[in-house]
């Protein structure tokens, strides 16, 4: 038996009506069109007021520990990823030069205290001759005086006069002679006390120097922070500058974020930004500001940078570093980062009002450290205490 042949109204009844097709197509043009309308709403009301990119990376001061005077190590006291506090000891070299050093330094300041005194002494003494040179001219003229009213009357020879004569001219000449001492002696210590005087003020630093030399054996941590690069070695001999560890200060990191050229047109310094560290993933977010634009690309200031008046020459689009700092502190304590992760960077370029370049060198320091400050203040209380203990009790006035 043959199959029945399909009749033309089950032809009909399959095909889907043709007006149902046209509905779904003017819908989805529809729908096309009203999401193009409310991306280029969403657009020209907040979408064109942020430029983002992921190609931003942490940064931060990395600082250095070298040594100021040559010596061997001793001792090591941290090792990387170590918590370390300003003053802490990192490294100690072996101090017996440097004691010995300061040892002599000592000595020699207080020999130079006591020859001082010594020259206030020969300033005493000739003052003490000049007045007895004036005794013995006034003495020698009396008689001279004297002598010539009786040589007038041919009571004595003129013999006896001239040696009178001679006698007040040799103590004129002695008091000259005392006088010119007097005034040598007086030019070593004129307007000056023991403690001012050139020579003791040499010989303090000297001792300032090698008991700078000393401290400097214990090499100390400048800043807080975390050691890293750890080289250094237990019995090494180091050279001054020789890189020996660093201290990273984690709580003072930020952003170095490279946008495209295209995208700074809207930017200022000043403006808000959002930043997620891919450490954290999407879960955590920081608050920053941009605190600079960059004064050039990254290109320009590369060791080779490139040659663009050549005949192959291709435009690619640079990027330019925009530093970013971080404004919340505590979010740094509670989800830490470290120098050279990745970051994506939002900057929010609603506020205009920031200028594009620095309008004012900065008021006070970047970075500064106040370790060291204490050195020269402990070097000069023993410079006073040398110049003090070798004094002998007297107090000495301006001559």
């Amino acid at each position: 038996m043959s199959s029945p042949t399909p009749n033309a109204a089950d032809n009909v009844a399959v095909q889907p009506p043709k007006n149902r097709r046209g509905f779904l197509l003017r819908a989805l043009v529809v729908v096309l069109v009203l999401a193009g309308l409310g991306w280029g709403l969403w657009y020209f009301l907040e979408g064109r007021w942020y430029e983002e990119t992921d190609d931003a990376y942490i940064n931060g001061n990395v600082v250095q520990i070298t040594p100021q005077v040559p010596g061997s190590v001793v001792t090591i006291g941290a090792d990387d990823g170590d918590l370390v506090h300003a003053g802490d000891v990192l490294v100690k070299l072996d101090p017996a030069d440097a004691e010995v050093a300061l040892q002599q330094a000592r000595a020699n300041l207080a020999s130079t205290v006591r020859k001082v005194r010594g020259l206030y002494s020969n300033v005493s003494g000739a003052q003490a001759e000049v007045a007895v040179r004036k005794v013995a001219v006034d003495k020698a003229q009396a008689d001279y005086n004297r002598r010539r009213d009786l040589a007038k009357t041919g009571a004595i020879s003129a013999e006896e006069l001239s040696h009178a004569l001679d006698a007040l001219t040799s103590a004129q000449s002695g008091l000259t002679t005392a006088q010119q001492q007097l005034q040598t002696n007086k030019v070593l210590v004129d307007d000056t006390v023991v403690a001012s005087h050139p020579d003791v003020q040499t010989a303090a630093a000297r001792l300032r120097a090698a008991y700078l030399d000393d401290v400097r054996t214990s090499i100390v941590a400048p800043v807080d922070g975390y050691v890293a690069k750890r080289s250094v070695q237990l019995g090494q001999r180091v050279a001054p500058g020789t890189p020996l560890m660093a201290v990273v200060p984690l709580h003072e990191v930020w952003i170095d974020a490279n946008f495209k050229e295209t995208q700074l047109s809207s930017m200022r310094i000043g403006q808000p930004v959002e930043i997620r560290a891919d450490v954290y993933g999407g879960k955590v977010s920081y608050k920053g500001k941009v605190e600079s634009l960059g004064v050039g690309t990254g290109s320009a200031f590369s060791l080779l940078p490139a040659q663009n008046a050549t005949g192959n020459w291709i435009k690619i689009v640079q990027r330019v570093p925009v530093r970013v700092f971080f404004t919340d502190a505590k979010q740094l304590e509670e989800h830490p980062l470290r120098i050279g992760l990745s970051t994506k960077v939002e900057v929010n370029l609603h506020d205009q009002s920031g200028p594009l370049l620095a309008k004012q060198a900065p008021a006070q320091p970047a970075f500064t450290t106040d370790v060291y400050k204490q050195q020269l203040a402990k070097a000069d209380g023993m410079i006073a205490e040398i110049i003090h203990a070798n004094m002998a009790g007297e107090s000495h006035e301006k001559q």
